[in-house]
């Protein structure tokens, strides 16, 4: 495994009769952005809390840079967690010097890296304030902040889209974007599949505790089974139903989206639309990452 590699080796978690999560393994790269998507109660927060040594794994092991984590590691991680983490009476600069601090830094550095931070993340007017009479968007924003105040090694973000406006999403992926690529291994957790899809290098999609999908969105969705959607103005309702290996996706008056299974001839499928009048468009394409997540919490896969 490559250096500065945060693993995640054959992880298990069980509250009582639950299984959070069941030998779940999974690796963060240098220099990656990892998207970590679940249904809520997944596993997702569980998994991140372990990371962060908020929790304790039942098994299995977290390592970074192939060492076992310990404390000394995790000071060096940042973590954003889905729920607000700060001192609400807190004036923003206070809260992120503190925060540094505690990490470390001196304290001529972490008002250095504070005011840095609060400038790039758009908080410049708002230093002064109390964290609680900020706007939702803003507290996500000192959030990430306190996150990255530090410089991190290693950045652990569960839903850190949430609540954001679309500038504020633009300025969240940027900033997300330029850590990685100083080889910070990146792993957050969203429902935007969309944000995720667009985002991420690999993706992980986590389903009652246990990886049902893994890889790039790319070959995740090269793998996946072809969908065609057909326009025939003139089919019954029904029509594709009994076409040999085809699963009828959605059907809509007018419109028809179908998966083909294995060695089905798409040929076939234009025969059969043809054979009911006009066809007005026949398009072959690959499920989007929302469509696969859709698939694996549903079904257990994304194949």
């Amino acid at each position: 495994m490559s250096e500065r590699t945060l693993e995640i080796d054959r992880v298990s978690k069980r509250f009582g009769d639950i299984t959070a999560l069941d030998s779940v393994s999974f690796d963060i790269r240098p220099g990656e952005l990892f998207g970590f998507v679940g249904s809520n109660g997944a596993g997702k927060t569980t998994a991140m809390r372990i990371v962060l040594g908020v929790l304790a794994a039942d098994s299995g092991e977290v390592r970074y840079d192939g060492e076992p984590v310990g404390h000394e590691t995790r000071t060096r991680m940042g973590y954003m967690p889905e729920e607000r983490g700060l001192y609400p009476k807190m004036k923003v600069l206070d809260q992120l010097v503190y925060l540094a601090q505690l990490h470390g830094l001196p304290a001529n550095e972490a008002h250095r890296s504070a005011e840095d931070w609060i400038g790039r993340l758009g908080l410049s007017e708002r230093r002064g304030d109390e964290v609680q009479k900020l706007s939702l968007g803003n507290q996500q924003r000192v959030q990430l902040a306190a996150a990255l105040v530090h410089d991190p090694d290693v950045l652990v973000l569960d839903e850190p889209f949430s609540g954001l406006d679309p500038i504020a999403v633009d300025v969240m992926s940027q900033v997300l974007r330029e850590k990685a690529a100083t080889g910070v291994p990146v792993v957050f957790s969203s429902h935007q599949l969309d944000l995720v899809e667009r985002l991420c290098d690999r993706v992980g999609i986590i389903r009652s505790g246990q990886i049902v999908g893994y890889g790039s969105v790319a070959d995740l969705t090269a793998n996946a089974a072809p969908r065609i959607t057909v326009v025939a103005p003139g089919a019954p309702w029904g029509w594709a139903a009994a076409l040999p290996g085809v699963r009828v996706i959605s059907e809509q008056p007018e419109s028809t989206v179908v998966e083909l299974g294995p060695d089905v001839d798409d040929q076939a499928v234009l025969t059969a639309a043809l054979a009911t009048g006009p066809v007005h468009e026949f398009a072959r394409h690959r499920p989007s990452l929302a469509e696969l997540f859709r698939n694996a919490v549903t079904e257990g896969s994304v194949a």
